[in-house]
């Protein structure tokens, strides 16, 4: 993304220029408008993907969290459910002896 915004300000530089160092003829009047106007878009379009692409970096990261959660969340389950097994075991033994 950021090398679509370096391209638009370069272009929009070249349009400048040519701006400056020429006289005022029709075709380069197009010229100027074409590569200002590509140029601008170029940024424009640059920061707005380089803004997207943050946006659901973020969101993925996210999710890989709420799935490592929900494992730990899983193994959690299941290592109470041993040790109340354990527990109830342990219950019963302890009432044949008494």
């Amino acid at each position: 993304m950021r090398s679509i915004t370096f391209i638009g300000i370069v272009l929009l530089a070249v349009g400048l220029l040519i701006y400056y160092f020429t006289g005022t003829v029709v075709f380069t009047q197009v010229l100027i408008g074409g590569l200002c106007g590509v140029g601008i878009g170029l940024i424009i379009g640059g920061m707005v993907g380089y803004v997207s692409k943050g946006n659901a970096v973020k969101a993925e990261a996210r999710r890989q969290e709420f799935r490592r959660l929900q494992q730990e969340n899983a193994e959690l389950e299941k290592q109470a459910a041993a040790f109340t097994q354990t527990e109830e075991e342990a219950q019963k033994n302890c009432d044949l002896f008494f």
